[in-house]
């Protein structure tokens, strides 16, 4: 095999090297100062990543004669050369803020058969030097709990269901232990060759969304840094020939939402043979989303490993049963893995609820938006949203990035022009929007040139943006699930975030499921959402803890493993966990003498003696 054995010497030249030799420039590392080895942007003659013109014996490496041989490369664990320039643009100033600490005490369980001990450091695991050096360039200090489950499981080979927060750190605790093994394995002879027109990567991501599979992608380029491992992205809404032409140039790792794929397999410009890692990030929303004959297809109908031959992992905050029942299609003898409160959200997350009339809507979101950059606020605005405005500037800083969330395309339009035409500078995504469109608003966001960004669900799932203080629901969604998937926006990987929702009468149908999610991650209960939960509760005739709306219970986790549940355990079965255990469900947590002993001082100051002849907007 050419790619696991030097090259040959020519006529009269040496024996080749692992690595290099035979003379040519596409056989040697590139100057120090030179080209980068991972970065596709440089023009063709410069990128010292691709591999020589046909004429060039690139898979057998051998020299021609007089000359030395060529080089095998199966050298797939040496670090390349560094170009500070492409480190840069990969890893920009690093996790600035992340409150790891706020980590320690969160409750972790595995179960399945002999679940691997957990880590504490990534010096607790074998990894290589390549995957190391960039854990240090991204700046990850400690592993999240998710990352200390996550990595050995995966490492040790086994098939992984994992239920963890939104910004857990989902997205590094699968590249990290997938790219390892790729280093350690090496390429085959079909894997990531160049100028193939059918490429077969060894691993695979699925993912429901465009801005998912790109931020996906783009982690994957970090820890493919310095590496001959050469990731691709493949989506729809983009242009199917300029994303061939990528795939021809090597795809030792693809990320791909289920339509694209598809549509790539049926062009023969994908092959699934040689997959040996399957991950489906965010699988309960594939599924909500229709994507369930695509992903059955990809699985289970084209030419992918059967499962035990391949690695399976799923990922995703929300894990109900009929995704679990899935996995016992998809994944072999699997480990079972939940973070935190499954199912809820972050306690990095203050939440507020707060009563607005759908007319009123407007004018309390342009007094939030000013507090951000003035310590007053419009002399307009009602007094109980004066009151929010000013507590609301110490909690946001000027610098911070603010994500409105509306339910309808237009009103996402309209909302972003309402707010244009009072001088704030916002921008907006929703799914009519051209790839192109969706992704300049997203560059503009994140940069901070424009920190305001109106967006329908089609953002809500899995996007990593960086320093989003302040997610505020202007909509409420139908569902408390897309509530929890919204406000994880802010609050990411351990930093401190602010959620605002705007309730009214359009929003019955999630009083008890707010009720249950504030308690459970111990949040103010506004008065009146809490009365209008006893009144509805009533009027339906049942106790509290009855049926009705979903529960975020389960032992401060949200989601069972439900082979335990199905059978009362699993027979010669292991279980480890970590953390305080939870909060031993919800109902230990309300207070006969009502919720947190009334309105007190924080997020929107003391809500009992002020501003009494208006509507009471917080209950207190």
């Amino acid at each position: 095999d050419a790619w696991n054995s030097g090259g040959g010497g020519g006529a009269g030249g040496g024996g080749g090297g692992a690595r290099s030799g035979g003379g040519s420039r596409w056989n040697e590392p590139p100057p120090r100062g030179g080209g980068r080895w991972s970065d596709n942007s440089l023009p063709r003659n410069d990128r010292w990543n691709e591999p020589p013109p046909r004429s060039n014996r690139w898979k057998e490496g051998g020299g021609s004669g007089g000359g030395g041989g060529g080089g095998g490369y199966n050298d797939w664990i040496t670090p390349l050369p560094r170009d500070e320039r492409l480190e840069v643009e990969l890893f920009g100033t690093g996790n600035t803020g992340i409150n790891f600490n706020k980590y320690e005490d969160i409750p972790v369980e595995a179960t399945g058969d002999e679940v691997p001990p957990h880590i504490s450091s990534f010096e607790d695991i074998k990894m290589t030097e390549i995957i190391r050096n960039n854990i240090t360039l991204a700046r990850y200090d400690k592993p999240t709990p998710v990352q200390k489950y996550a990595i050995p499981i995966i490492m040790g080979r086994r098939d992984l269901m994992a239920c963890a927060q939104t910004g857990s750190g989902k997205t590094a605790a699968f590249l990290v232990p997938i790219l390892n093994q790729m280093y350690e394995g090496g390429p085959t002879s079909m894997n990531g060759a160049y100028r193939l027109k059918k490429q077969f990567p060894h691993a695979l991501i699925l993912a429901p969304t465009r801005e998912l599979a790109t931020q996906i992608w783009e982690e994957a380029r970090k820890f493919a840094y310095r590496s001959r491992l050469r990731p691709c992205v493949v989506y729809g809404g983009n242009n199917v020939v300029d994303q061939m032409r990528e795939l021809e140039r090597g795809c030792n790792l693809l990320v791909a939402t289920p339509g694209r794929l598809v549509d790539m397999i049926d062009r023969g410009r994908i092959g699934l043979d040689q997959c040996k890692f399957l991950v489906l990030d965010e699988a309960d929303r594939m599924l909500d989303m229709g994507f369930e004959p695509q992903i059955r297809r990809i699985v289970q109908k084209d030419t992918m490993p059967a499962t035990g031959v391949r690695q399976t992992l799923m990922f995703s905050a929300t894990f109900p049963k009929e995704i679990q029942m899935l996995a016992r299609e998809f994944l072999d003898n699997y480990i079972f893995l939940a973070v935190g409160r499954v199912g809820s959200t972050s306690e990095n997350i203050t939440q507020k609820i707060v009563w607005v009339d759908e007319d009123d809507k407007r004018s309390f979101l342009l007094d939030l938006l000013s507090a951000s950059r003035s310590e007053h606020c419009h002399s307009e605005v009602l007094s109980n949203a004066q009151m929010f405005c000013d507590t609301y500037s110490s909690h946001i800083a000027e610098d911070s990035l603010t994500l409105v969330f509306v339910e309808t395309k237009k009103g996402a339009d309209l909302l972003d022009e309402y707010l244009h035409n009072n001088k704030y500078p916002v921008t907006s995504i929703h799914g009519d929007r051209s790839q192109r469109e969706r992704e300049d608003a997203l560059r503009s966001f994140r940069s901070g040139c424009t920190p305001i960004l109106v967006a329908t669900a089609v953002a809500a799932r899995g996007l990593d943006i960086p320093h989003v203080k302040h997610v505020i629901n202007f909509d409420l969604p139908s569902d408390i699930e897309e509530y929890v998937h919204r406000i994880g926006r802010t609050g990411r990987m351990g930093n401190l975030g602010l959620a605002t929702s705007f309730f009214n009468d359009k929003n019955r149908n999630l009083v008890q499921p707010l009720v249950d999610l504030l308690t459970e991650t111990k949040q103010e209960v506004p008065g009146w959402l809490e009365n209008l939960s006893r009144e509805m509760q009533h009027s339906a005739g049942r106790p509290r803890g009855g049926g009705g709306p979903k529960r975020f219970s389960s032992g401060g986790f949200g989601a069972r493993d439900y082979r335990q549940q199905s059978r009362g355990g699993m027979p010669g079965a292991a279980s480890r966990s970590s953390g305080y255990g939870g909060y031993g469900g919800i109902a230990g947590l309300f207070y006969s003498g009502g919720f947190y002993g009334g309105g007190g001082s924080g997020y929107g100051g003391s809500y009992n003696n002020s501003h009494n002849q208006g509507p009471d907007w917080w209950g207190s």
